[in-house]
Formats: C-alpha cells, sequence, structure tokens
C-alpha cells in the first residue's frame, strides 16, 4: 500500500519501517475500499503515521478520548512551533478525528459510555408494545418515543420517580413547551403521544389509569394541523434550480423531481436501490412502512431520465445498492436529514417562504397539485 501512495524510497522505507506498519497499512487498504480519494489517502498516511509514533497500540489496552487528546495538544504545539500552522485548532482537530477512525476500525477504542435515559426500560417497553401488538410503523415508533423520551427526561432531571408521576406533571410539561415557542398542533401531537404511553403503563400497573384520561392538548382550529406545501410554480422553480451540470445538480434533481411528482416521503426516497427499478416495464418500487408492503408506480419520463442521468454520469461506483449517494468517500446513503437540508436549502435560495421546509412540503404540494388535476377533469366532464 505504501508503495502504492508514495514514489520515492526514502519516503516508503520511513512509513514501512514506523510503529505498527501492519496495523496502519490494513486502514488505509480499508480507506480504499470505501472509495476515498488519492490525497485523501495521502493525507490519512501522513497522518496515522504521525499518531503510532506518539500513541502505543500495542499494548492491548482500549485507549480513550482523553489520551487522545492530549496526545493531538502536543502535536498541535509541535506544528505551530515550526510554523507550519498558523492556528492550533485545525491541527489539533485533525489528529482526533483521524486517531478515532483508526483505532475504532482496529477495535483499540475506548468508546464513552452513553448515559442511558431515565425510565429507558418503560420507554423500551412501550416501544415493543407498539411494534409487536399494535403494528405500527417504526417511523410512528420513533416519533412517539421522541415525545415521551422528552416527558420521562425532565421527570429524571427533577430526580422524580415514576410512581410519583401525576397528571399534573403532564399539564406542566405540556404548557412548559408551548411557552419555549412549540406551536399547538406540535403540542398537541405530544399530549397524543403521552396519552397513548400512559394509556399503556396504566395496563402494566405502572401508574393510574386517570392520567392517560385526563390528558387534554391544545385546541386546533380547523384545517391548523394540515401541512401546507409551495405553490405549484414554485415547486417548479424548485425543480428548475437544479438544471445545472454539476454532479451536486445533477443529483438533486432525480431527487427533487421524485419528491414533488410521487410525493415520496423522505425516507422512502433515500431507501430507493437499484433494483427498485425496473426499466423495461417502466415500474418503480417503493417500501411503504406504514403499510409494510411496496407499492408500484409507473416510471414518468422526465423522471426516468433524471435518475438514468444521475446514474450514469455522476453516481459513485461502488457497492452499496441505494440509489441516491454522497458525493464524496465514504460513500453512504443520503439521509433523511440530507435530504431536508437538500430541500430547505433550495427553498431558502429562491425565496420561498412555507411554514415547513422539507421534503415533506413538497409531498403536500403534489397532493395539492393532484387535487386541482382532478377537479378540472371534473369541471371538463360537466361542461
Amino acid at each position: 500500500m505504501f508503495e502504492t501512495l508514495f514514489k520515492y524510497p526514502r519516503v516508503i522505507a520511513r512509513h514501512r519501517t514506523g510503529p505498527s506498519a501492519e496495523a496502519r497499512e490494513r486502514f488505509l487498504q480499508h480507506c480504499v475500499s470505501q472509495g476515498l480519494a488519492g490525497a485523501t489517502l495521502l493525507r490519512h498516511a501522513r497522518e496515522i503515521l504521525v499518531i503510532a509514533e506518539r500513541i502505543d497500540i500495542t499494548s492491548g489496552e482500549p485507549i480513550g478520548l482523553p489520551a487522545i487528546q492530549a496526545a493531538a495538544d502536543i502535536w498541535a504545539r509541535e506544528q505551530h512551533r515550526r510554523h507550519r500552522v498558523q492556528s492550533l485548532q485545525w491541527s489539533r482537530q485533525l489528529f482526533i478525528q483521524t486517531t478515532t477512525n483508526w483505532l475504532r476500525f482496529l477495535g483499540c477504542l475506548e468508546e464513552p459510555q452513553l448515559k442511558a435515559a431515565p425510565f429507558a426500560d418503560r420507554l423500551a417497553d412501550f416501544a415493543a408494545y407498539q411494534r409487536d401488538e399494535r403494528g405500527l410503523s417504526p417511523a410512528t415508533i420513533r416519533g412517539q418515543g421522541w415525545h415521551v423520551e422528552k416527558f420521562l427526561r425532565s421527570l429524571g432531571e427533577q430526580g422524580r420517580s415514576f410512581g410519583d408521576v401525576s397528571l399534573e406533571d403532564v399539564d406542566t410539561f405540556l404548557a412548559d413547551i408551548g411557552k419555549r415557542g412549540w406551536r399547538r398542533v406540535s403540542v398537541s401531537t405530544s399530549a397524543r403521544a403521552l396519552r397513548a404511553f400512559f394509556r399503556h403503563a396504566a395496563t402494566r400497573g405502572w401508574c393510574s389509569a386517570s392520567i392517560a384520561a385526563g390528558i387534554d392538548g391544545p385546541r386546533l382550529f380547523r384545517h391548523e394541523g394540515l401541512p401546507v406545501g409551495p405553490p405549484w410554480p414554485d415547486v417548479q422553480r424548485l425543480i428548475a434550480s437544479a438544471s445545472g451540470d454539476s454532479a451536486r445538480d445533477i443529483r438533486d434533481r432525480a431527487i427533487l423531481m421524485l419528491l414533488a411528482t410521487y410525493g415520496f416521503r423522505s425516507g422512502e426516497v433515500a431507501g430507493l436501490c437499484l433494483e427498485d427499478l425496473n426499466w423495461e416495464s417502466e415500474i418503480i418500487s417503493v417500501l411503504r412502512p406504514k403499510q409494510r408492503r411496496a407499492h408500484q408506480y409507473p416510471l414518468v419520463n422526465q423522471v426516468g431520465e433524471a435518475i438514468l442521468r444521475y446514474i450514469q454520469q455522476v453516481r459513485p461506483r461502488c457497492t452499496r445498492r441505494e440509489i441516491f449517494l454522497t458525493l464524496k468517500a465514504p460513500f453512504r446513503r443520503l439521509s433523511q436529514g440530507a435530504l431536508y437540508h437538500l430541500v430547505s436549502t433550495r427553498l431558502g435560495a429562491l425565496g420561498i417562504r412555507i411554514p415547513r421546509r422539507g421534503p415533506h412540503s413538497l409531498r403536500h404540494a403534489c397532493a395539492g397539485s393532484t387535487q386541482r388535476a382532478c377537479a378540472s377533469v371534473k369541471r371538463c366532464r360537466s361542461g
């Protein structure tokens, strides 16, 4: 590996005879398999040689963050004294990040112990009940669990036991999140999640059934909870904003067309795999998590062309099966957070102001466009 990266014999010899050469070489080969660029591999090779000279990995003991930070401080000051860096921060951060990645790959990193959430066992029991007995989708379980964990964490911070919880505690919690700027719709959603949790808690004998019965969220006005998508002309502007020839534009255009044309959820787009596209039959299959089965849709020509252009010209050549991947190595599927950033950033750049600027806004824009098209057809038929 060192012979591939470096051409001068003295440099190759330094890397070959340096500490932990075999472990360093294995990590670099792993980086190659992840698709890292040549310049990045060179930087990693130089950095982990420096790390191996300052951190002993041969003891067999796990190495924790304090030891890594101490070595990083010494290295950054040394670089600064030699006038190789102007700021200690960048050199220190690079040392810590590279060391952490290398040691984690080797299994030598002492991972910090995450503090368990208060009443984690009861939250896990509630999630298992929703999954196994109610058959709710993973997204719904995560969403309700997030709200319940917020409440349970507030109890833990007060040093309270679960047996002492009362309806007044729930009311106080809902009032507090409202004062912190939560919208009535969000507070109402939290109240529903807590109602479901305490209904389950009562069946387990953890609390009184009167708590769930007494939870009451804020009053919602008609249509207040309905998400609003951008007008269809703005959606067309959004798609047109990704009409360039850059790798990012080509990828983003295919994603935006899927979101706007079909109204797919961000998780459904992120989870699309190469085998979900049947080019001969012009069909796209999407796994719907709420229904737990795949739905098939006709592949619209413009959408198919956008996806095909991305696959042929931009998509990295790697073993991953997901269609939409990061543009830089290590290549991995786009997260739902990345899709939210993609949509919200482009909407903001165009000056399109809507209450919710994520991918779900395009789902509702799609629904509104379909509804208007149906209404237009009905008017034509009645005429």
